[in-house]
């Protein structure tokens, strides 16, 4: 007959290996939470500055930044910054800078 202790030593490699088996497990799992959440926070971060931008008031625009060199900027349209709610037309041949609404 079998003594307690070993009949315990026989169980003991099993329920370490299953221990071990669910660290991993559990660090995978973790892996991916900390991959997820970072995407959702993304999302919400797109979300805010999207609602940022489209509850701006109309007609305030945001600051065009200038080009470095004055030397790349001519003979071009003055480059205006995107008002929010403005209504752009569909790209075609010969639209310019100066095609997109007024407003």
């Amino acid at each position: 007959m079998a003594s307690v202790v070993g009949l315990l030593e026989e169980r003991e490699p099993a329920a370490r290996q299953r221990v071990e088996s669910l660290r991993e497990a559990a660090d995978r799992i973790k892996a991916e939470l900390a991959e997820a959440e970072t995407d959702w926070e993304r999302w919400v971060i797109a979300r805010e500055r999207v609602d940022q931008v489209l509850s701006a008031p109309r007609g305030q625009e945001m600051a065009v930044v200038p080009a470095d060199k004055p030397s790349e900027r001519a003979g071009r349209a003055p480059v205006r910054a995107a008002v929010a709610g403005s209504v752009v037309p569909v790209g075609r041949d010969g639209l310019d800078a100066t095609a997109p609404a007024p407003d």
